[in-house]
C-alpha cells in the first residue's frame, strides 16, 4: 500500500457506466473517505453523477503509457468489461495495472465459484474466460486478486430471454430445464454494488493479536469473496413473475427441456457462431442436478461480513419486468 492508513483511500473503476459498473459506482461514492477514479475511453459520451471524491479521466486502451499514468496511486483496481470487448484488453489493463505498482484488482470475474467451489463448472468452455482473467493477474508480481462470486445477475438473465433463465416475459413463455426446480445462486446488480463498497470498507491488514475477531480485505488474497441474493428455481421465479404481473400457469406456455440436452445444443449453435447459443449453453450447464450453480449450500458466504440486507425476490422481479418493458432483451442486447 502506497498509503499508511489501514484502509483502501484510492480506488480506480473501469466500465463505471455499465451495467454491474454504475451500481458498484453508486455504492463507492457512499464511503466519503474514497477517491473514486473512473476511466472511460477518451471517445466516450457516458456521464457520471457529480460527486467531490469522483474523479473522471479518460484514456486511450491502445496507449500503455497513457494508461500506466492513468492508474498511478491506484490501490485497488475493479474491472468492469461489456461482453463484447476485445479479447486483449483485459490483459492491457492488468499489464498497466501491475506497472504502476496496483497491489489489489478486482478481475472482470463476475461469476462462479473458485478451485474446488466450482467443481465441474472449472471445464465448462463457456465460462473459460474466467479462468484466464485470474490468469492475467498471477502473471504480475506483486498483484492479489479478490473475485467477486455472484453467479448470474438476477434482473438481467430473467429479462434477457428465454436462452438466459428460460423466460420470454413479454411473450409469456418459459422453457424448464429439466423440470424447472434446480435452485441456484443468482445476485441484484444493486448487491453487487453494495457487496464491493462493502468489501472495500473492511480494513486492509488485521491489526493486533492475531486472533482478533473480524474479516479485513487481505484474507480475500487471491480468493472469492462470494454474496447472493436469491437460492431459486424457475418455478419459483415464474411464480415470482404470476405474483408481480397478476398471471397463472394458464397464461403461459410452459415447455420442458433437459439441461444436458439443451447445453449440447447451445454449444452447437455457438460453434455455428450464434451469439445465443452461448447463453443457452452455459445457463443450461448451471442448471444441471448437479447442483454446482448452488455454491451457498454447504459453502462459507460472506453476505454478512459485508453488512448486506436481505432482499425480495419479488422486488427485484418487479425491476426486470420494468427492464422488459422499457425495451430491454435480448435483440436489443445484441444489436
Amino acid at each position: 500500500m502506497a498509503s499508511k492508513s489501514n484502509y483502501i483511500q484510492n480506488v480506480t473503476l473501469i466500465g463505471g457506466s455499465g451495467s454491474i459498473g454504475s451500481h458498484i459506482l453508486t455504492h463507492l461514492l457512499t464511503n466519503p473517505n474514497q477517491k473514486i477514479t473512473v476511466l472511460t475511453r477518451s471517445t466516450s459520451t457516458a456521464t457520471f453523477p457529480p460527486s467531490p471524491n469522483l474523479l473522471i479521466k479518460k484514456v486511450d486502451y491502445t496507449n500503455e503509457q497513457d494508461l500506466i499514468s492513468a492508474l498511478q496511486g491506484t490501490h485497488f483496481l475493479i474491472i468492469t468489461l461489456s461482453a463484447r470487448a476485445p479479447p486483449t484488453l483485459h490483459p492491457t489493463i492488468v499489464r498497466a495495472a501491475g506497472k504502476a505498482k496496483i497491489p489489489y484488482i478486482m478481475p472482470n470475474h463476475y461469476g462462479f465459484g473458485l478451485g474446488a467451489r466450482a467443481g465441474g463448472l472449472a471445464n465448462e468452455p463457456t465460462l473459460a474466460a474466467f479462468k484466464t482473467y485470474i490468469a492475467d493477474v498471477e502473471r504480475e508480481e506483486e498483484m492479489s486478486y479478490v473475485v467477486l462470486v455472484c453467479s448470474f445477475w438476477y434482473e438481467f438473465s430473467l429479462g434477457m430471454g428465454e436462452e438466459w433463465f428460460g423466460f420470454d416475459i413479454p411473450g409469456r413463455r418459459v422453457v424448464f430445464y429439466d423440470e424447472g426446480v434446480q435452485r441456484v445462486c443468482t445476485t441484484t446488480w444493486e448487491r453487487c454494488g453494495r457487496a464491493v463498497a462493502g468489501l472495500l470498507g473492511l480494513p486492509v491488514e488485521r491489526e493486533g493479536q492475531r486472533g482478533e475477531v473480524g474479516y479485513v480485505l487481505s484474507d480475500f488474497k487471491n480468493k472469492g469473496v462470494y454474496v447472493k441474493s436469491f437460492l431459486v428455481s424457475q418455478r419459483e421465479m415464474l411464480d415470482s413473475l404470476h405474483r408481480v404481473l397478476g398471471t397463472a400457469d394458464a397464461d403461459w406456455q410452459i415447455e420442458y427441456q433437459g439441461s444436458g440436452e439443451r447445453h449440447a445444443q447451445g454449444l452447437e449453435e455457438w460453434g455455428r457462431g450464434e451469439a445465443k447459443g452461448f447463453a443457452k449453453a452455459m445457463y443450461a450447464r448451471v442448471f444441471f442436478e448437479s447442483g454446482e450453480g448452488d455454491y451457498a449450500t454447504g459453502g462459507e458466504m460472506h453476505d454478512g461480513v459485508l453488512g448486506l440486507p436481505s432482499e425480495d425476490l419479488d422486488e427485484a422481479t418487479r425491476r426486470a419486468v420494468g427492464m422488459v418493458e422499457g425495451g430491454f432483451g435480448v435483440k436489443k442486447q445484441l444489436e
